[in-house]
């Protein structure tokens, strides 16, 4: 593609070319009219000069002296600058100023002669053989009643004019040059005139185009440069008005966008995406700038989910699925996708929101299995309870001692029935407190705490042989709830207690860091399998049931301490190798 030139150089040279082609016809038609001038007024002078001598020539015609009249030739002649010739009408020469009429031809055949032969003025223009020069020739014929005695010839070089017409065409040629030059400073002036404001038009336009709203140049040009320039302002103002709006409503949809906890997912009819929000990004761990234009097979690795785009890209109707992933741990994505239409309804791609429901879903299940548990645990000693009193009823029973027996029974399932409501109740209260923010934390010794735990605990420690070691400084505080953390650590201990060989030892210490006070319970026992581990803070879940009711536990003591632990804004945490114990740590924030 050519290069485009700028509106300067094309009409500079326009200007210039008119400019210097007037300035050539100018020059031409001067000098041609000047020797025209020149050529008139000699032929003139020449008449003027040849009608001088007419009568005395007149007296050397009638009768003919040709001497005197060649002798009258030389001399004005030498006076005149001028060739005078004087010619019968035979043609022959009787008198001329520059050579001897003897040696001249006959002049019939000039051209000037015949004119003037006719009663005409005769001019003419030719070479001279005689005197090898271009000369101008003029006759003028003598009469006398009538009669053409003779023809007065007077002629001059016409280098002589060539001279003065040379000399008047330069002046001319270093007038037009200067003219010229003129001419061309004030085409540049005038072209630069006209495109300068053009110019900055063209860099305030170019600036709009780069966002720049920048005010109106000053331009004081032709009436239409003016108007371009105030209806190119009035567009700018209009443009960054739109402009403005756009960006506003952009920014508030990508905040809205980005704020969203659901994750966002356009894509087009070629199930490429268009566009992914934040919580998406972070879900499928891909940058949003990255991804866009890419195909969504591409991006998220899972057959499912490419299914559930082309069916939200092929159906009328919304679609809803809950997609299982499997990265960094299972997360269940409920996922809902809808058509995505523009302006005129066409179909233009999809939108697919994703809503993490892992969580939920888990409540769910965990929701479930403690409307299971619980009815399960409630129902044993319930069911036990009633088949004892209804045989104690119908008087089955004839022993004292049997009866005595079976009471202490229904007794053993009813503190059951007490424990377990205890620990819901205690549950209950503890996630109440939690949620209305009524727990009060105050500055206590951890040592304090610990050793009065201990002490509760410590019968039953005995009973097994198993000693329990405290390891904690003086100087540990930490703003707690003395009650609470006193039974979470009970909880602990007589889990640990329980699950514990006999003759071993468990160990409680405490310690502080930076940010934590931390509160560990240590065992010896059977320790925990790796697939127990998240849920073993679940209300009524249990590793071995069987083993677990046989101990008498309510399976809720490690959901209270989990609960005791989240209303001091802590959390707990569990390590554990089957056969070996188990590690569980009470973790608080330090203020």
């Amino acid at each position: 593609m050519a290069k485009k030139k700028r509106l300067l150089w094309q009409l500079f040279p326009s200007y210039l070319l008119i400019t210097l082609i007037s300035l050539l016809i100018v020059t031409w038609y001067a000098s041609r009219s000047l020797k025209h001038f020149f050529l008139e007024q000699t032929a003139s002078d020449l008449e003027v000069r040849a009608h001088l001598l007419e009568k005395q020539i007149l007296e050397y015609l009638n009768p003919l002296d040709a001497e005197s009249a060649d002798l009258l030739c030389k001399e004005t002649g030498k006076r005149a600058s001028t060739r005078i010739t004087i010619i019968l009408p035979s043609g022959e020469v009787i008198g001329d100023s520059e050579e001897n009429p003897a040696n001249m031809d006959t002049h019939i055949d000039r051209p000037e002669v015949i004119q003037a032969l006719s009663g005409r003025l005769g001019t003419s223009i030719r070479y001279s053989r005689t005197l090898e020069k271009n000369m101008m020739y003029v006759g003028v014929p003598i009469k006398n009643n009538s009669q053409i005695l003779a023809v007065v010839r007077t002629s001059i070089p016409v280098s002589a004019i060539d001279e003065a017409l040379k000399s008047i065409q330069n002046k001319i040629l270093i007038g037009g040059l200067i003219i010229a030059a003129i001419a061309a400073i004030l085409s540049l002036l005038i072209s630069r005139n006209i495109t300068r404001p053009i110019e900055l038009i063209k860099k305030w336009a170019e600036s709009i185009a780069q966002g720049e709203f920048q005010s109106r140049p000053p331009l004081d040009g032709s009436e239409e440069i003016s108007g371009l320039s105030q209806a190119m302002n009035q567009m700018a103002i209009q443009l960054r008005d739109r402009i403005d709006t756009i960006m506003r409503q952009r920014n508030e949809i990508e905040a809205m966008f980005s704020s969203m906890i659901e994750g966002v997912i356009a894509v087009d009819t070629e199930e490429h995406i268009i566009s992914m929000n934040q919580a998406a990004a972070k879900m499928f761990a891909c940058n949003p700038s990255e991804v866009q234009g890419r195909s969504i097979q591409e991006v998220i690795r899972n057959t499912i989910m490419h299914q559930f785009v082309k069916d939200a890209l092929s159906s009328q109707e919304p679609v809803e699925k809950d997609i299982n992933l499997y990265s960094d741990g299972e997360r269940i994505l409920n996922t809902h996708g809808t058509v995505l239409r523009d302006a005129n309804m066409g179909r233009i791609g999809a939108l697919i929101v994703f809503n993490d429901v892992t969580r939920l879903r888990r409540l769910e299940n965990i929701r479930r299995d403690f409307v299971a548990n619980v009815s399960h645990e409630i129902k044993t000693p319930i069911t036990a309870i009633k088949g004892f009193v209804e045989t104690l009823r119908y008087g089955e029973v004839k022993n004292p001692e049997e009866a005595k027996r079976f009471l202490n029974i229904v007794g053993k399932h009813v503190d059951r029935l007490e424990a377990i409501i205890e620990d819901l109740l205690t549950l209950s209260k503890i996630e109440q407190d939690t949620e209305r923010e009524e727990t009060v934390l105050t500055e206590g010794r951890i040592k304090d705490v610990l050793q009065i735990a201990i002490q509760l605990c410590v019968t039953k420690a005995t009973a097994k042989n198993i000693q329990i070691r405290l390891s904690c400084k003086q100087a540990i505080t930490a703003k707690i709830n003395s009650a609470l953390i006193e039974q979470a650590v009970i909880n602990l201990l007589d889990n640990a207690i329980k699950y514990s060989d006999a003759h071993s030892v468990v160990q409680v210490r405490a310690r502080q860091t930076e940010r934590e006070t931390i509160i560990g319970v240590h065992d010896q026992g059977c320790g925990i399998d790796k697939e127990h581990l998240p849920r073993i803070f679940e209300r009524f879940y249990r590793v071995d049931k069987a083993r677990s009711r046989k101990m008498g536990g309510t399976g809720l003591g490690l959901a209270i301490v989990k609960h005791i632990t989240q209303a001091h804004a802590g959390r707990v945490s569990i390590e554990s190798t089957p056969g070996k114990g188990s590690i569980f740590e009470i973790h608080l924030p330090r203020a």
